[in-house]
């Protein structure tokens, strides 16, 4: 296998990748971009291959470059280009470029940028979230969670689950996202209460 069918056959595996960071679905992808549902399946699954007229439109949406959609050689320029996502009060900036294992982010969400939803998300994976500023409002199936600046948080994604600024602040925490069985090693534990 010659180098040009290795790249385009590890394109749909990235898709894949960056569509699960921004928890996106197909359908979402599709409207965002006019590329057909069954189109980007095909793409994701490596049963089409990618053209630049595909190619384009999903590097917008996933808001990265063409170079990075479809891993370009290295240039010998070791300078990092990180491109923060914005959408929806949120910020989104990637700290990992491979598609995947295990993804990093620096997360900022601005107050009421993030309504509680009537069904908070379930999707396939684990997460773990470390607060650097502010207050993170953590929703996990019944609890309701407030982390504070130096707390972590680790939970599977099948369970159902929300965060947001937990008050008129913004808050600043770094997101691991990882598919099923990647964990981080760090896990928090639940304050005890203590008698005052």
């Amino acid at each position: 296998m010659d180098d040009l069918e290795q790249t385009l056959d590890s394109v749909g595996p990235r898709l894949r990748a960056l569509r699960t960071q921004r928890r996106t679905t197909l359908a979402d992808l599709s409207q965002e971009t006019g590329i057909s549902v069954s189109t980007l399946s095909r793409l994701e699954s490596g049963d089409r291959k990618p053209t630049l007229e595909l190619l384009l439109p999903l590097a917008k949406a996933h808001g990265v470059t063409l170079d990075e959609l479809v891993d370009a050689p290295a240039t010998g320029d070791p300078r990092i280009h990180l491109r923060p996502i914005t959408r929806h009060g949120m910020t989104m900036l990637p700290l990992t470029k491979r598609a995947g294992g295990i993804q990093a982010f620096k997360m900022i969400i601005a107050p009421d940028a993030r309504d509680r939803p009537s069904e908070p998300q379930v999707h396939e994976g684990y997460e773990w979230l470390y607060v650097l500023n502010g207050r993170l409002r953590l929703i996990l199936g019944d609890n309701d969670i407030v982390l504070t600046p130096g707390e972590a948080a680790e939970f599977d994604t099948h369970i159902p689950h929300w965060f947001g600024a937990a008050d008129d602040h913004p808050v600043e925490f770094l997101s691991l996202f990882g598919k099923q069985g990647e964990r981080a090693h760090l896990r928090a534990r639940p304050r005890r209460n203590e008698p005052d």
